[in-house]
């Protein structure tokens, strides 16, 4: 009885994390092109990347609107507009969750940047940010740095939405005074 109980709990570990380890693609690296896109926003209106050439873009990808953890870290990126405004940089939220969905969350948490509703997973997975766990998929909590002429400038696979934002605008202005110093 005993081994029908362990191999059972080593078939549901082996189902449960066999998934995840596959689940992720590569994340693109430092200094590649950001992966173009076109997606949705809460405003019902479409966003592309290169709407956005010539600033700095934090495109960050989370699990579910209205949780604990990313509505803390949407707060976090809200608290900071005006910060990234003064930096020439622009704040994308991305989730897997729908633009009603979208909405809710901006009306219900006073958002003001846009966040896009990936329901097909494809942005999220070409950002190798999206966890699938079989009968599950959700946005990883990563966060990418664009440069103004669309490279992925920093890229961030672990992240602690409690202090991320102030972060992001660390290592932004970090790399602004570093293109500063090769592009006088």
């Amino acid at each position: 009885m005993l081994r029908i109980v362990l191999l059972l709990i080593v078939v549901l570990i082996l189902i449960v994390l066999v998934p995840r380890l596959l689940s992720h693609s590569a994340l693109p690296s430092e200094g590649s092109n950001a992966p173009d896109f076109t997606l949705t926003s809460q405003e019902s209106s479409s966003v592309s990347l290169k709407d956005y050439r010539g600033k700095w873009v934090v495109l960050y990808f989370y699990p579910k609107d209205q949780t604990p953890g990313c509505s803390r870290e949407a707060h976090n990126f809200q608290a900071d507009q005006s910060k990234y405004v003064q930096r020439n940089a622009v704040v994308l939220g991305v989730s897997l969750d729908s633009v009603e969905s979208h909405k809710k969350f901006c009306a219900k948490d006073g958002l003001s940047f846009k966040l896009l509703a990936d329901t097909d997973h494809k942005v999220t997975d070409s950002y190798g940010s999206l966890t699938n766990l079989g009968v599950v998929k959700f946005a990883a909590r990563h966060t990418f740095l664009i440069d103004p002429g669309g490279k992925i400038a920093k890229a961030y696979a672990s992240v602690d939405p409690a202090k991320h934002s102030a972060e992001v605008l660390q290592d932004l202005d970090l790399l602004q005074k570093s293109e500063a110093v090769k592009h006088p």
